[in-house]
């Protein structure tokens, strides 16, 4: 069940609680606008408050994508307030009763958000600690805090429960904040959170997860249960070729359905009927002649020589060191490799929802989008009205992982309630939602090294050639960066970036370049690019640690103990010998070929960094003979992100990593011909099932209690393809460079 909260009722004196269920088929009752408490991210009241119970939520303005970060929070939370984690709440996302703390992004759940939210339950613990020193008449230092109460060290029995402090009423304190609204949000109080040494919740495990249930008795609502009372149901319709605009309707085709309203404006055109089915009939059968255009995308086969022949439009020297120029001009030998990664997609498991109610006084929206603040901003936009007077909920949606077509249906959505005055739930069909979801960029990777006459790296270069890996923004907070914007012509803002590989080779010299081309399509493109988990890290580490394993291989030298000659970093050194141990490496310097069977077996190793976070990681494969086909034995994988909150939820974010990156570096790629995108459906754009995962996973987590968290959502994506095509490598001496590493590649390389 979806529980909507005011929070002013919440906090009020008298401790009520106004809720508003809302169950599949019954209209939602949404809190009304004037409810709401104003935030302000100075104030401590903002992140934590008590009721008269004694019991704490914690108010955050990010939310949990599945992964159970919530638990995470209340985790620290409940460290720091000295309170049982059962007496600890988290409301997250929704806008009127949360500030923007970025939502989902980036791997800062924990990292950021969670680091927010323990420098503010530590400062509420100081202040109740000085409200019951002033109550019980002893000094500060002479009490101490335990389940709920503060508690006098030389006398039990004198005692205040944090209830009647301050339980029903605001927090008063302000805290220092670093002026940035988002993701970087950061508070600090007087307060010094508790030592390491010290914890009693922070780092345990074998805590239950509190979405889960309600998953599997389907008890919890998505979005696409929500309904409101004169809810109309609403279709956008796309064009036969990308690019083209509707020039004539024949609203007659479709009159006789019945209710269906049609709105067209400049190149947005969409429609609404009172029930869903009539809504899919309607959006089938219109008549809409499009205008002429020229079919803006290359075929699909001659992707990648677009990529390299295509013009730069900026050329970024993202980190570089020493003269890598004079290294390669003395080199003794250059070994250099080219390595390819497709269009993909999001693919989440259902289309993309949004629900959005359009009223003279203000606007409540629905929406599974991973930024519901930059969602109410960007509907906000669209409609001319300050963000005050819209309410966004934060509702559990089919998967995310970057910026999917969510934003794209919420806004939808708007533009049709605000024509039709009624509330419209947007549902995208399969074939919308793999056909025009934002994508994860195409390129082309290079990597050169240059060797001295002892066959040491004294120059690495590496350059990609891609797409931006956002053609737009990484939120929903500008219309422009939507489809529902660009149709309705507002001027184009476009995000022109990619970025480096993340490692810590010790190179005497290194440059690293992204060269970013121009879109196939710069308005409303079904290939237009966005971030999808870990945005350009699978892509570059592929290269790079494929790569690597190359020199290791034509110098002659272990793989392992090629790169443990230039990786210095502790930490690094330190994942990489948990995984190699861990997983039995054994020493060669040659693809071994070895074979069981009709198959062939091999092991391959791939490291990299993510924003501090540490991760190596070692794949066992197997390799059919003749279908080509890859079967995954084993990952083993070493972790170190800093201080670890909750190993299970560390551990079970590791395995959804591995199993996403492994479908994506085995089977997923965008298809499409020169009008369109063709792989629209789950038999033409592929991702693992159930017998395609990896049969093994084991995680070594390296907890780092002194060093703060670095984040788990992303990193253990980054090493997946590498180390997958490393082993194909070793277990046949097929060297791929080119993803995904399908059966037909193996198969015709093998050939």
């Amino acid at each position: 069940m979806t529980a909507i909260t005011s929070r002013r009722a919440f906090l009020a004196g008298s401790g009520a609680l106004t809720i508003a269920i809302s169950l599949p088929g019954i209209a939602a009752k949404a809190a009304p606008l004037a409810s709401r408490l104003p935030m302000k991210p100075e104030n401590l009241a903002t992140y934590i408050s008590l009721d008269k119970d004694g019991r704490a939520t914690g108010w955050i303005g990010k939310i949990d994508m599945g992964q159970g970060t919530d638990v995470g929070w209340a985790q620290m939370i409940a460290e720091e307030l000295d309170l049982p984690l059962e007496r600890v709440s988290i409301v997250q996302g929704d806008t009127h009763v949360t500030i923007n703390m970025g939502g989902a992004s980036g791997s800062t759940g924990i990292w950021k958000g969670g680091v927010a939210m323990r420098a503010a339950a530590a400062e509420a613990r100081l202040v109740l600690v000085e409200m019951a020193a002033e109550k019980l008449g002893l000094p500060i230092a002479e009490l101490r805090t335990e389940n709920g109460r503060v508690i006098a060290k030389a006398d039990a029995t004198k005692s205040v429960a944090y209830g009647d402090l301050i339980g029903g009423r605001h927090f008063g304190e302000t805290l220092e904040w670093n002026k940035i609204i988002g993701s970087d949000l950061s508070i600090k109080g007087r307060a010094q959170p508790k030592s390491p040494k010290d914890y009693r919740l922070v780092g345990k495990s074998g805590i239950a997860r509190r979405d889960v249930a309600g998953k599997i008795l389907g008890t919890s609502d998505y979005m696409v249960d929500m309904k409101v009372d004169g809810m109309v149901h609403g279709r956008v319709i796309r064009p036969p070729v990308a690019g083209a605009v509707p020039i004539a309707v024949d609203e007659a085709s479709v009159k006789d359905i019945p209710g269906v309203q049609i709105v067209r404006e400049k190149g947005f055109i969409g429609l609404v009927a009172p029930r869903e089915w009539d809504a899919v009939k309607a959006a089938r059968q219109l008549k809409v002649t499009w205008s002429e255009v020229t079919p803006p995308f290359p075929t699909h086969d001659t992707l990648h020589q677009h990529i390299r022949k295509a013009n730069v439009i900026k050329r970024d020297i993202d980190k570089e060191k020493g003269d890598h120029v004079a290294a390669f001009a003395k080199a003794v030998r250059v070994i250099e490799a080219e390595y390819e990664w497709p269009f993909q997609s999001h693919a989440p498991m259902g289309p993309a929802c949004g629900l959005v109610d359009v009223k003279a006084d203000g606007v409540h929206m629905w929406t599974a989008s991973q930024k519901p603040h930059y969602a109410r901003d960007g509907v906000a936009m669209m409609l001319g009205i300050d963000p005050e007077k819209v309410i966004c909920y934060s509702m559990v949606g089919p998967g995310s992982y970057g910026r999917n077509d969510s934003g794209d249906v919420v806004m939808d959505a708007a533009v049709l309630s605000k024509a039709v005055g009624k509330p419209v739930r947007v549902q995208s069909m399969r074939h919308e939602g793999h056909g025009w979801d934002p994508k994860s960029p195409a390129g082309v990777h290079t990597s050169r090294v240059a060797l001295d006459g002892d066959n040491r790296v004294i120059g690495w270069q590496f350059e990609s050639k891609v797409f931006s890996k956002r053609d737009f923004l990484n939120n929903e907070g500008d219309p422009s960066h939507t489809l529902a914007g660009q149709l309705l012509g507002l001027p184009l803002k476009p995000v022109i970036l990619f970025g480096p590989p993340e490692e810590n080779y010790g190179f005497d010299s290194f440059q690293k370049v992204s060269n970013v081309i121009a879109p196939l399509l710069d308005r409303a493109s079904p290939l237009r690019t966005a971030h999808l988990r870990d945005p350009g890290g699978p892509q570059v580490h592929f290269a790079v640690e494929s790569f690597m394993d190359e020199v290791a291989y034509q110098l002659k030298q272990d793989p392992l103990a090629f790169r443990l000659q230039y990786v210095k970093d502790a930490r690094d050194v330190a994942v990489i010998k948990a995984a190699t141990e861990k997983a039995g490496w054994q020493s060669h310097s040659a693809p071994r070929k070895q074979t069981q069977g009709d198959v062939f077996v091999g092991q391959g190793l791939s490291y990299a960094v993510r924003a501090g976070t540490r991760v190596a990681m070692v794949a066992d494969v197997e390799v059919h003979k003749t279908t080509g086909r890859v079967r995954v034995r084993k990952i083993t994988v070493a972790h170190d992100c800093g201080q670890i909150v909750n190993p299970d939820l560390v551990r079970s974010t590791i395995e959804g990593n591995i199993v996403q990156s492994t479908s994506r570096a085995l089977f997923e790629e965008v298809t499409f011909d020169q009008k369109n995108v063709t792989s629209v459906d789950w038999n033409g754009y592929r991702i693992a099932d159930i017998t395609d995962r990896p049969l093994q996973i084991d995680v070594i987590l390296i907890d780092r209690p002194d060093i703060a968290p670095t984040g788990a959502g992303e990193a253990s994506s980054r090493p997946t393809a590498a180390a997958l095509a490393n082993a194909i490598y070793d277990a046949t001496g097929l060297r791929l460079r080119r993803a995904p590493l399908t059966p037909d590649r193996i198969k015709a390389g093998m050939a």
